[in-house]
């Protein structure tokens, strides 16, 4: 479904215009058939490789399968319901913000597609690559459009979110006792030391503004222009806010079912306490999905209310079927909207060119620690 330093924009003009990417011819049936029972020979294949190097693939498959049918087919149901409201309310954010920056814009259809694609493939891929994907596709679809215009779109989407984040760390901060000092230990214990980091902080951003201040200048354009719809109060406020609060109770409504499912205690405050520590892991992890720090941080977050098992076992089996659903959903919606060859065209170039960048930034962020260090 969190900003680094946005990377030049792709020179490739035919990169810029969705029909130089999309074949958007729709295959014949058989065709398709083919491809499908292709793709499902060369899963039995890899199925079998696997065992034979001695992955246990069916052990784990059972184990996904137990866990997910521990939860009661209504309560799934429900969950998956209400995040498909989640994943439409947000993508109508996204696309309102992306209509108001660019004359020639995607349909509706397109971005859901795209945000759900990007939703699906964080669930399984480390680094939110599946976010840098779905901002690529959003330049491919977007005759004209910059990296640093969408990303620019990208920062007004996230405003809504960053309050609502603030908020629900600001509740568990102030109702659980000890919260500042067991969160942030380090700023209570040593504040002189937590300010002279600030401090620093603001200076090294000031120097490196000040070194790169013309390319700044021109990437801030750039992105004013994904911004746009903040200049219209009124049509931001009911486009987009309006949208993405619903988004974010049906969030903190997917919590609450699987909480139901689990006979976990449904109360204002598991809830806050859940969504506070999911979104923590989402920071803090480089794992897909947040794998292993969510289930972590949920024992921690749920201690009060039920044992470590069940909480345990909620997390899993919440992480495991929305993941579920998330893929799929955003399949179907990638062949809906860009049919197969040109759904699988767009996600596949916009995957490759999306690891590039993140291994882009890793290597930025290793050199200023470098040079950090040794000034």
């Amino acid at each position: 479904m969190t900003e680094a330093a946005a990377p030049p924009p792709p020179d490739d003009a035919a990169a810029q215009e969705p029909s130089a990417v999309l074949p958007f011819g729709d295959p014949s049936r058989r065709r398709r058939l083919v491809k499908v029972f292709g793709w499902l020979a060369g899963v039995a294949v890899l199925v079998v490789l696997l065992n034979l190097l001695g992955v246990d693939v069916r052990g784990w498959v059972d184990e996904v399968w137990d866990t997910v049918t521990d939860i009661s087919f209504a309560y799934l149901l429900a969950g998956w319901a209400v995040q498909t409201v989640q994943t439409t309310l947000t993508a109508l954010a996204w696309y309102f913000i992306l209509r108001a920056a660019f004359a020639a814009h995607p349909t509706y259809l397109q971005v859901l597609a795209a945000y759900a694609a990007g939703v699906a493939m964080n669930g399984f891929l480390p680094a939110n690559i599946g976010t840098f994907v779905m901002l690529l596709m959003f330049v491919a679809l977007i005759p004209h459009a910059t990296f640093s215009g969408v990303l620019g779109s990208m920062v007004v989407q996230k405003i809504f979110f960053t309050v609502a984040g603030t908020f629900v760390y600001l509740y568990l901060f102030l109702s659980v006792p000890g919260a500042f000092e067991l969160q942030l230990g380090q700023p209570h214990d040593h504040p002189a030391a937590f300010l002279l980091g600030i401090a620093a902080a603001v200076m090294l951003v000031v120097v490196v503004a000040r070194a790169f201040w013309r390319r700044l200048q021109h990437l801030w354009d750039e992105a004013k222009q994904g911004g746009v719809i903040l200049s219209r109060p009124r049509e931001y406020a009911i486009r987009v806010v309006l949208p993405s609060f619903g988004a974010w109770l049906a969030k903190l409504g997917v919590i609450a079912i699987f909480l139901a499912a689990y006979a976990i205690p449904v109360t204002f405050h598991t809830v806050m306490s859940v969504a506070g520590g999911n979104s923590l892991a989402n920071t803090v992890s480089a794992t897909p999905g947040g794998v292993g720090i969510n289930q972590a941080i949920n024992v921690a977050s749920l201690e009060d209310v039920t044992d470590a098992t069940t909480a345990t076992a909620y997390s899993t089996g919440q992480q495991l079927a929305i993941t579920a659903w998330n893929v799929g959903f955003g399949l179907l919606l990638v062949v809906l909207a860009f049919g197969w060859t040109g759904g699988k065209l767009l996600v596949s170039q916009w995957y490759t060119d999306a690891k590039g960048k993140v291994a882009e930034q890793k290597a930025q962020r290793a050199e200023k620690k470098r040079a950090k260090e040794a000034s």
